[in-house]
């Protein structure tokens, strides 16, 4: 078991030791061994694949307004466009990170609510609540988790 309360602030950056595989609308978006994890205290863990993982041509840069981490730097959100369907802000990635995260350079985090389906190994993933974080929840995982309305001030 993992309880979000004793992830670390400012966030860990670990490898992910599970298979990641992300699917939308019939099309494997992305299969991964090598996928990273952001561990931050109240937070499921946040899964960044590498560039090489992801299937060739179905992300785009979005119209959605970019986001500042205090930790990881700039924000750049992704559309994906996969089996004739449109998912705007589906992910996002860190051009230039910190240098405490360079290793997430131009790897992509998906919102797993966003997409058909997030697995991590044969584990289906479940959303964190709320629209802003990305985090992905496992039956390992212990909360409570922030996302929620009323835990933004967490």
């Amino acid at each position: 078991m993992e309880r979000v309360w004793d992830y670390p602030r400012p966030p860990a950056l670990v490898p992910c030791e599970r298979r990641v595989r992300i699917e939308h609308a019939g099309v494997t978006i992305a299969d991964s061994t090598a996928a990273l994890r952001v561990l931050e205290t109240s937070h499921p863990p946040t899964v960044y694949v590498p560039p090489a993982d992801l299937r060739a041509g179905l992300l785009q840069p979005s119209a959605a307004r970019g986001t500042w981490c205090e930790f990881k730097g700039a924000a750049r959100y992704l559309d994906l466009v996969a089996g004739g369907r449109h998912v705007p802000a589906a992910a996002w990635t860190y051009p230039d990170p910190s240098p405490a995260f360079a290793a997430l350079r131009d790897h992509v985090a998906f919102y797993p609510g966003r997409v058909d389906a997030a697995w991590l190994d044969d584990e289906r993933v479940h959303a964190q609540d709320g629209d802003f974080y990305g985090g992905w929840i496992t039956t390992d995982l212990v909360g409570p988790f922030k996302g929620a309305p009323g835990t933004l001030a967490w």
